[in-house]
This record gives C-alpha cells, structure tokens and sequence, in this order.
C-alpha cells in the first residue's frame, strides 16, 4: 500500500511513497527486534537503492536504521522519527578475482541476509542483471574454482551483511576465523547530507589519530579518533581506534550512528576440504575448562575452528525441554552424568580433521571425562544436527521468558555478552556463579568458551529477581573490565547497554566518540539512542 507524505515531510514529495505512516497499525513487527523492546516511529520507509536512502536523510528527521531485526540490543528499535529499513536492497552486485592474492570479492547490498549468500556462493547461481563485464569474468574462473566462503557464523543466519557489518558481528568460528572486520574490503556510506564516502581498506587511513577523508563531492571531513586503547579480546563496544588505522574500521561496528552503508565488498576464503564437529560431555565444568586450555594450546593445525561451552543449566534446560515433548532436532538423550558440554568443530584437509577429531577421546580421559562420552558428525547432515543442538539453547531460553513476561511483563531475558584476557576465564567462571547462587538467581551459561565469552542468561521470574539481575550484570561488568575485557564481545550495545559502555570508555572516551559522530552527524539524526 502506498501511503502519501505526512508530518513535515513536505520536502519530500516527489518520492512519498516512501514514507509509511500508521506504522504500529500497519506494520507493527517493524517497531522490534529479537531483544523482544517494541518502540514507535512515525513513519516507515523501504528503500530500494541509494537514491531513496539520499531522499529519506533529506527529510531532515531522526532515522533509525533496520535490517532483519536479528539483533538483541534494541539497535533497530526505533525512538520516534522515520524508520529505514534496508531489506530490499539485497542483491550480490559484483565479483572481484585479484590474481596477486588469489583471493576472490564479492560485493553486496546491505539488505543480503547471510544465508542468501552462503547459498549463492555454494551454488553459483548468481543473478548478473547489471554486472559489469569484469564481475562477470570473475565470476566465471570463480565457477571453474575451488568453492569459497564467507567465514563469519552468527547463530542468526538470517541476518542481514549490513548489519553484521554495524555490529562486526561474530559467531562460533570467530575463535579461528575472526569476525567480521577483516574480511570487509570496502565500503559505500551515504552521510546524512547526502554525499557518499567510499572507503577502501589499504587507502583510506589515520595518520595516528587524525583523519581527513574526502566525500564524492569533494567536501573534506576532519577529525580525531578516540584516544582509548582497544581491549585485547574479541570485541564489539564503541567506536574502533587504533594509531594509523584504515578508516573503513570505524564504521565497522559504528552500529549505524555515522551513515548508511549502502554497499559492502567482502573477502572470500577458500572452503576447507573437511568440516567434521565433536559434542563432548563432561562430569564437570573443570574438566571441560581443562579440555578448553589443552585444545587452545594445539598448533594450529590440530586445534578446532570452534569451541562452544554449555553449562549443567543449559543441559538440564534441554533435557526438560525434551520430557516435555519438545524436540531438540535429531539428537538422542544427553548422559544422564554429564555437568557440562564442549561443541568442538574442525576445518582442514580430510587426514588433519581425523587425526584432531581421533585424538579427542584420549584428551578427554586426561582430564577426567570418559573418552565414551562424545559424539561424533563427520558429514554435512550430521554436522548441521549439531548446530541445530548448539542453537537450541538460547531459543529453549527465549520461549521460556516469552512464557514468563504472561505474568510479568515487565521482565526480560537479562544476557551477558562480555569476554575477558585468556588468563582470565577459570576466574570469570568462577564469579558467574558465584554471583547466581549468592543471589538466588536461575540462570544457564553457554556460549564461545575458545574466546573466553561465555553468555550468562539470567530467567527472572519476578521483576524483583530482573532487579538482582541488572545489579549483578553491573557487578560483573566492573568485574571484567578490571580484568581487561570488554562489555560485548559480540552484540554491539544497542539501546541496552548504554551505560555498560561508559564504564567500559569512562566519560572522557564517551565524549570523544560524540566528538566523532559529530563530525559526520552533526545534528544526531542517525540511530538515535544507540551507543550514547
């Protein structure tokens, strides 16, 4: 439905349609994300291509940036004002081969979801409906190449590359593989004026802390990077800064307050011969750490891609799920001893993935564990059985709070997204739970143990338990920031963890990434109540 201007949109006539009103009426999922916070907006757009991006700024209005709402930050929840949604801009707009790498590009709208391109790249369908001709060579001597692949997994597949790219999203592979970042080539970013930077890693760079970059209409833009040090962790909080850094960095992970990337190229790698995954169980949650620190300390060769923790909690939540009928999707029983889990996946050529994934059950008989307790996926269809098992935790975790806020609906899941120094884990472990039984509080922990970022969910019951919730979540956050850490190792902040992030950056650091957003936003249009 076409719906005409309202409001003070009246600059914007000759593309109204644009501009949908009545949105909680109308389109009243577009107002949430998978944080489960609704907010309201004004009006709504879809934009189809970098003109109606240019038109919607061109309103003059606060615009909050959406892609697929995969997110559990409150990111893409709007606060007033227009709502830009992205997801029909989704097309794969070029190929790139650079034959001194050897290493293939592909160029993406912002609206791809993930799983779109994982297919197009394992299948080599393409539609090439405006392809330059060098795309389409590229194209053709990738077909007639071993299969690439875009490495980074969030649990989310539907998500969309914009907003990986806002967020530098990550998974359980980032423990071998990274995160988003480096695998971002280049970038287009419409500002709120209008103008477009494009940005190219290796081109585009600070000299220190001091940048200029120049717009496609010549406008230059000064400024200065914040001056705080990064945490040495996997890590998605603020603005990245680093001495002579490529620019294109910044707005990785900028969470969307800067522009409007309207393009993205990203570096493909070669997909490993052999992907084969272990679910090991374990009679404690020390024997599991134990296992965690001999297989990270493996020459590369022999160490997993992935290594994914679940708590006694956790299981315990699938075993119930599964007597009360549920499914957790082809997996039998879980021993009835096990106290904790390790997902461990491995990459490589066919004779290197047998002898690590072999050597498993003698590793686990070292630490305690019976070598009898793992299980093993050595295909596709068995491996994505496991993914399916690893995922189901934290959706078990969402229905069972869905379930609770019937009688309180004011509670929320309350989940950490922190990681710390690898020195550090057996500590952190040990704070979590003693934090929970001190306070009483039901909570399963689960998540990217190889990268020392474990997500603790806390399920309230009350809203005096939410309350517990969000001090003990603040105690720890203090906790991990002594350590050297970080308050999100993967989700970005959102909306939820404004204040996390000022006592990750303290006020000083805070006020240099305004004096930056200012410098591109001037007026705060873009993402408002995002990160400040």
């Amino acid at each position: 439905m076409e719906i005409g201007v309202v409001g003070n949109l009246e600059d914007a006539v000759n593309r109204s349609h644009l501009f949908k009103p009545d949105v909680g009426t109308s389109y009243p999922d577009f107002l949430r994300d998978e944080s489960r916070r609704t907010g309201q907006a004004d009006t709504l757009s879809f934009a189809l291509d970098e003109d109606d991006i240019r038109h919607v700024l061109a309103a003059g209005l606060p615009v909050t940036l959406q892609g697929a709402r995969t997110g559990i930050t409150g990111g893409a929840v709007p606060n007033g004002g227009n709502l830009l949604n992205l997801t029909r801009m989704s097309r794969i707009t070029g190929f790139r081969y650079d034959s001194a790498l050897n290493t293939f590009f592909v160029t993406v709208q912002p609206g791809l979801p993930l799983v779109d391109l994982r297919k197009s790249l394992k299948t080599c369908h393409f539609d090439t409906d405006g392809w330059s001709g060098d795309s389409l060579e590229a194209l053709a001597r990738y077909r007639l190449s071993p299969p690439c692949f875009f490495p980074p997994d969030p649990t989310e597949t539907s998500a969309t590359l914009g907003g990986m790219v806002s967020c530098n999203a990550s998974g359980a592979c980032t423990f071998h593989y990274g995160a988003t970042r480096p695998y971002v080539e280049s970038l287009r970013v419409i500002l709120v004026d209008g103008s477009v930077l494009s940005l190219r890693r290796g081109c585009d760079k600070a000299d220190g802390r001091a940048f200029t970059l120049t717009t496609d209409t010549g406008r230059r833009i000064k400024g200065r990077l914040p001056d705080y040090a990064m945490p040495p962790v996997k890590n998605a909080a603020g603005y990245f800064s680093a001495d002579d850094m490529d620019l294109v960095d910044l707005f990785i992970g900028s969470e969307g307050t800067l522009g409007v990337i309207s393009e993205i190229e990203l570096r493909l790698v070669p997909l490993p011969a052999c992907r084969w995954a272990v679910l090991a169980f374990f009679p404690s949650d020390a024997a599991a750490v134990e296992l965690v620190m001999a297989v990270r300390g493996l020459p590369p060769a022999e160490r997993p891609v992935a290594i994914e923790y679940f708590d006694r909690h956790a299981l315990a939540l699938l075993r119930k799920l599964k007597d009360a009928g549920g499914t957790v999707p082809g997996i039998p029983d879980l021993p009835a001893n096990s106290h904790a889990a390790l997902y461990l996946e491995y990459h490589g050529e066919e004779l290197q993935v047998t002898d690590a994934v072999g050597a498993i059950p003698a590793r686990m008989e070292a630490v305690g564990a019976s070598g009898e307790a793992a299980w093993i996926a050595d295909s596709e269809r068995e491996l994505e059985r496991f993914k399916l098992f690893r995922h189901a935790v934290p959706e078990t975790v969402n229905r069972l709070i869905d379930e609770r806020r019937k009688k309180e609906p004011e509670i929320t899941k309350l989940g950490t997204d922190m990681a710390v120094p690898d020195p550090e884990l057996k500590a952190i472990l040990e704070h979590y739970r003693a934090g929970l039984d001190e306070a009483g509080l039901e909570a399963v922990m689960f998540g990217h143990i190889g990268n020392n970022h474990i997500h603790v969910n806390i399920l309230p019951r009350t809203l005096q338990d939410f309350e517990r919730g969000k001090d003990l979540y603040l105690k720890w956050a203090r906790q991990v920031l002594a350590m050297g850490g970080t308050v999100s190792a993967e989700h970005g902040i959102g909306k939820f963890k404004v204040a996390l992030l000022r006592e990750m950056l303290g006020d000083a650091g805070i006020q240099q990434m305004r004096d930056v957003k200012r410098v591109f936003d001037p007026d705060g249009l873009l993402n408002c109540g995002n990160l400040f």
